[in-house]
């Protein structure tokens, strides 16, 4: 598995900085609150699950599946809401939890579904916010990396439901996906 990655871009240690400087912020914003912290499975489950055990604040979680990519290594362009959450969003302060803004296609979906519930407040949290070089429809309230277009597996990333166990961000070797 790791001789498919072609360099490491994120290694352990610069997750876990990450990952704790954002933790800190995101504590300062709602230390008063008790907000709902919406998964966006698969790929934010392990950045949720660390970022989760680093606030320090009442908080509840739960879970969405969305899709876009499928098994490819580009976006399909459309979402497919797989599962909804399970908790009543209306009146509450939601914090989406992302694992990457590529094209913003989900995001924005997700933000517009979400926001027709009427939450007290709607605020996104993502792991890497790629430079894709197209204009995005959304931006993050929260990130912990900006990086660059390139095809990024590990830390809940995946392609085609491989790498996600990976401990650090690696970028993949094009031969692997090109296929």
């Amino acid at each position: 598995m790791n001789n498919d990655i072609e360099r490491v871009l994120i290694d352990e240690k610069q997750i876990s900085d990450a990952v704790k400087r954002l933790g800190a912020r995101i504590t300062e914003d709602y230390k008063e609150k008790n907000p709902l912290l919406l998964c966006v499975l698969k790929g934010s489950l392990v950045f949720h699950a660390d970022l989760m055990r680093v606030l320090n604040f009442h908080c509840e979680t739960d879970f969405i599946i969305a899709k876009s990519y499928g098994a490819g290594a580009q976006s399909s362009g459309e979402l497919k809401i797989l599962k909804e959450p399970d908790i009543n969003i209306k009146g509450r302060d939601v914090i989406i939890i992302e694992d990457i803004l590529d094209t913003g296609v989900t995001l924005s979906a997700l933000l517009h579904t979400l926001q027709a519930r009427k939450p007290a407040s709607l605020k996104t949290v993502v792991f890497l916010d790629k430079n894709s070089g197209i204009e995005k429809p959304v931006k993050a309230d929260y990130k912990c990396f900006d990086t660059e277009n390139e095809f990024l597996v590990g830390y809940g990333l995946d392609y085609a439901e491989k790498y996600r166990n990976l401990p650090y961000i690696g970028v993949l070797k094009r031969k692997i996906y090109s296929i």
